[in-house]
Order: C-alpha cells, then sequence, then structure tokens
C-alpha cells in the first residue's frame, strides 16, 4: 500500500480540512466538512470522552449522513465549536431539511487541554463557538498543516508537545483511506523519550523522521509513563473511505481503526482516555467482495491511523513561551 499525492485525509474527494486556534488560550479546533451524501458511524474505547451527537451514530439510528466532524480542544468548554460549524453551514444553505429549517448535522470530540499555561479565564464566553465558525469558513480540500494547529495547538503527550496528524493510503484494490487525529494521549507515542516512535513499524518513507523500530526495545520503555496525576486526555481521530460502506460497516471500520491508537500509543484507552474514532463512508467506490474488501479498508485505516498519530507529535512545536507542557519532539530530534 502506498500513500495518496498529499499523504493527507484530504487524498479523498468530498471533504475538506479547516483549522483555527487562539494563541492567548493555547487551544484551537479542527472542522472536516463533507460536501456530498456520506455515511457514518463510530465508537468510543476511553472511559472518559466527551463528545456531541455521536450517539446518532450507531447503526440503528436515523441519521445516515454528517455534513461535519469537529475535533476540539477545551475539554467541555469545547463543545460550543460545533455551533460554530453548524451555523456557519447553515449560513451556506447545509444540512437536513426540515420544512422550511436547515439543520446541518456535525458529531464533534473534544481533548482535555485546559492545564497547558495558556490563559483560560475567557469571561462570559468560551471562544470556541468562534473557533468552530473560522475553522470551516476555512476548510480546504488541499493541503493543511500538521502538527501544533487546529485541535491539536494545546494537546501534549507524558514527554512531547502533542497535535493534528493526518495520513492515507491506497489499497492493493484501489481503495483510499485517510486518518485525521488530535494526538493528546495521556502516555507516550514514543518508545522511552525517543527517537523511535511505538508506530514506527508503519512508517512510509521519513513521514516521522525515519527513525524505525529499535533493535530491541528496552525494559523500562515498557514501564507504565503517563502524565503527573493522570488528568483527563484523549487521542480523538476520524477515518474516511471513498468506498461504498453501510453504517453497519462503517461502525466496523471505525473498531478495526481504533486499532491504530493501540499501535501508537502507550498507553491506550484508559480510564481518563477518551478514544473517538469517527468512520465516514464517501460512497465512492463499490465493494466487490464485502467481507474482503472491509478487512482490507479497516487494516489500512488502523495503520493510517498509527501513522497519523506519530506525524502529529514529529511536526508540532511549542506555541508560545506560555506554554507549561512537555518540549515538542523536533526540539530534541531536529
Amino acid at each position: 500500500m502506498v500513500p495518496g499525492p498529499r499523504n493527507l485525509i484530504t487524498d479523498i474527494p468530498g471533504l475538506r480540512v479547516g483549522n483555527a486556534h487562539d494563541e492567548r488560550v493555547l487551544s484551537g479546533v479542527t472542522a472536516v466538512i463533507f460536501d456530498k451524501p456520506n455515511v457514518a458511524s463510530g465508537v468510543t474505547l476511553g472511559g472518559a470522552p466527551g463528545s456531541r451527537d455521536t450517539t446518532l451514530l450507531e447503526p440503528e439510528m436515523t441519521i445516515q449522513s454528517l455534513d461535519a466532524v469537529v475535533l476540539s480542544g477545551g475539554s467541555l468548554f469545547g463543545l460550543d465549536a460545533a455551533g460554530g460549524v453548524v451555523s456557519f453551514l447553515r449560513q451556506e444553505g447545509r444540512g437536513v431539511r426540515i420544512g422550511t429549517a436547515n439543520v446541518p448535522i456535525a458529531a464533534q470530540a473534544i481533548i482535555f487541554d485546559l492545564l497547558n499555561g495558556g490563559d483560560k479565564n475567557w469571561g462570559r464566553m468560551p471562544p470556541y463557538w468562534e473557533l468552530g465558525w473560522r475553522a470551516a469558513e476555512k476548510a480546504s480540500g488541499g493541503d493543511f498543516p500538521l502538527g501544533t494547529v487546529g485541535g491539536g495547538y494545546g494537546a501534549s503527550t507524558v514527554n512531547f508537545k502533542g497535535g493534528l496528524g493526518s495520513a492515507s493510503l491506497v489499497t492493493p484494490s484501489g481503495f483510499i483511506v485517510g486518518a485525521l487525529a488530535i494526538v493528546n494521549a495521556v502516555g507516550s507515542v514514543t518508545i522511552g523519550d525517543g527517537p523511535h516512535f511505538w508506530a514506527g513499524a508503519y512508517e512510509i518513507g521519513r513521514e516521522f523522521g525515519g527513525h524505525g523500530l529499535p533493535s530491541r526495545v528496552p525494559a523500562e520503555a515498557h514501564k507504565l509513563r503517563i502524565k503527573g496525576t493522570a488528568p483527563p486526555s484523549t487521542t480523538i481521530a476520524l477515518v474516511a473511505t471513498n468506498a461504498w460502506l453501510t453504517k453497519a460497516e462503517a461502525k466496523r471500520l471505525s473498531i478495526m481503526a481504533n486499532d491504530g491508537l493501540a499501535r501508537a500509543i502507550r498507553p491506550v484507552h484508559a480510564p481518563m482516555d477518551g478514544d473517538t474514532v469517527i468512520a465516514v463512508s464517501m460512497q465512492d467506490a463499490p465493494l466487490k467482495n464485502r467481507a474482503i474488501d472491509l478487512t482490507e479498508i479497516g487494516h489500512a485505516a488502523a495503520d493510517c491511523l498509527a501513522r497519523a498519530v506519530a506525524r502529529g507529535v514529529y511536526e508540532a512545536a511549542v506555541p508560545s513561551d506560555a506554554w507549561a507542557g512537555p518540549p515538542a519532539y523536533r526540539d530534541l530530534y531536529p
């Protein structure tokens, strides 16, 4: 399998990615806008998720298609971001038509980034509604930056700055798969303090440094390492494909893709994690053998998500002198 031309989730036609952040608050929002009907589902495996309208992703629920997925900082306060996104989309005439009303459908997941040194004394109204609007307004189907951007602006891991990551693959059968992740893990994505990533076996080229895996993982690297007193953390993600899936198959795709987090992060799915993965089928490429094709797509999605996690940390930079989190990976391994 090889990456798409951008090695980003925007290699899949029909979706756009926009990012916005607040330098004072040290937080931000990523919005993914879908420009055509799709089928979406998802799964949450962490013990402390924060989300909006993810219940409608279950296969038995009526809604099939999403107008947007929002991945945001801000913890509970960040859930305002979806309000900004859907308001922007409503202005654009997007959404489910109910009589004369337009109701855009957006699912959201959030990370906890409230202890990173940013000024969280925002007064009467948190900034996330406005950040959501700006992220939707900026959404593009082309290249976009990784690392300290959008929902990953204030993210961290136990030992390195976290961030926004993305990757794509074209499967042997020709399906396109992409992943987008906000990496804010309570644990580590590197073996010890680096330079090797736990996801090193899945790296393509030098997309996160080209260090591969060490000849042997030291025993010290297997010990549990988590942030301080284990505050709420999480990695949240979107995986997408051009394959034509049912809602139940999209659910299975999200489950398989979630294994990418386990390939890239130690520990994962912990009591203080959210670990929500949303899967979206853009309904372009029919399956020929449903079970085999879906297995191939899910396998690629897990690899993509593992790579996206590593890229999010590899590309991150310390945002400002106010940053109270760990150093950036490339400050130690330029």
